[in-house]
């Protein structure tokens, strides 16, 4: 729970589209985060409902959720979120590494209790032109998931992250979404 924690961000994200951009979201509505401070794209097949972000946990500002039945065909068991945040404290860029695998492993303790993480992948990446550190853990068990997480510095000192939580056995399309959603994300 260690994130979930020191992340301290309460809810108020609006609603918008953006044209003109570039990428496999471009056209597509976004959800524009003022507490987090970034801009994501919307996937077709997802949704974001403004009511439901502002019951989230205050680590949380933001979220889409894929709409079942509309995907890629992936299993009927299989849900997906992305949840935007600003972190509670600020991570110097040295420390994005070591502080995205924690957080990472802290948030699979609490959406998948119980179930064994492993870390699959952790690279260095940007957002927006802004350094990041995205961590990827596959969890096991019963039916399987998937959590992506990705720390960046925002101008200001402040640190803020995307998570893709992929619940049930992952179908590869729902990934390429997540990654579609970091893709899209710009930093306001």
């Amino acid at each position: 729970m260690g994130l979930l924690l020191v992340v301290a961000c309460g809810a108020a994200a609006l609603w918008s589209t953006r044209g003109g951009e570039s990428g496999p979201l471009a056209g597509r509505p976004r959800v524009t985060d003022t507490r987090a401070g970034l801009s994501y794209g919307v996937p077709d097949g997802w949704k974001h409902d403004p009511a439901k972000d502002r019951d989230l946990i205050d680590a949380f500002s933001s979220q889409i959720t894929r709409i079942p039945g509309t995907d890629h065909g992936a299993a009927a068991t299989t849900g997906a979120t992305v949840l935007a945040g600003r972190a509670g404290r600020p991570v110097s860029r040295a420390d994005l590494r070591r502080t995205t695998e924690a957080a990472a492993r802290s948030n699979a303790e609490f959406f998948f209790p119980d179930r064994p993480a492993t870390l699959e992948d952790s690279h260095t990446t940007t957002v927006d032109g802004r350094p990041a550190h995205t961590a990827v853990l596959r969890v096991t068990g019963d039916t399987g998931g998937r959590l992506e997480m990705t720390l960046l510095t925002a101008p200001g000192g402040r640190t803020t992250f995307l998570l893709g939580v992929v619940t049930g056995e992952p179908d590869p399309a729902l990934v390429e979404d997540l990654h579609d959603v970091l893709a899209s994300t710009t930093v306001d």
